[in-house]
């Protein structure tokens, strides 16, 4: 009897230290998608206030740069749930304004503008990869929410199901195929 009762609380430890281990792994998961929000975040700002920069520098003609500063002013004072399509409406005007090389070069021939045409190259490049990074850390904390175990003995505590960040981040051809960035 007392061999059962030894292998009993022996199974009962064991069980509970392999839902102690997969409730640190789901809150790993969880501040992995925090830190990766983080980083889409801060990408997206600086996107955007490239964007801005440039359309306020009078390189542009007047039509791009109205265009341009729009679309970064609506992605930058977006609310949370209009943040996708305000992103994507960014993306959009960036494919129009840079979507031919001539006026990306345009903006290459005034002075400082290399350094503007680089910046805003690697804003837009860097976006689609921090988007990325964050989906990938959603879909997996979203596959081990979904076992049945987690469910069952609730190990995702209160933290609220992570949600993708899905927009329109199609880089401008222009911009997409700048050598030495």
């Amino acid at each position: 009897m007392t061999a059962t009762l030894i292998w009993i609380l022996l199974g009962v430890i064991a069980i509970g230290m392999y839902l102690s281990w997969t409730a640190g792994r789901l809150d790993r998961l969880h501040t992995r998608i925090d830190a990766a929000r983080a980083a889409l975040d801060a990408q997206l700002l600086r996107r955007a206030s490239v964007t801005q920069e440039l359309a306020t520098s009078k390189v542009l003609d007047p039509a791009a740069s109205i265009v341009l500063y729009e679309a970064a002013h609506a992605a930058r004072q977006a609310e949370e749930e209009q943040r996708e399509v305000a992103e994507s409406e960014l993306s959009a005007a960036l494919r129009v304004v840079f979507g031919e090389s001539a006026q990306l070069e345009a903006v290459r021939e005034v002075p400082g503008g290399e350094e503007a045409a680089l910046e805003l190259a690697q804003a837009v490049r860097r976006v689609p990869m921090a988007r990325r990074f964050h989906n990938d850390a959603v879909r997996a904390a979203r596959a081990l929410r979904r076992h049945r175990k987690v469910r069952w003995f609730r190990l995702a505590g209160h933290a609220p199901f992570p949600l993708a960040f899905e927009m329109d981040d199609e880089p401008p051809t222009a911009l997409a195929d700048r050598p030495g960035t």
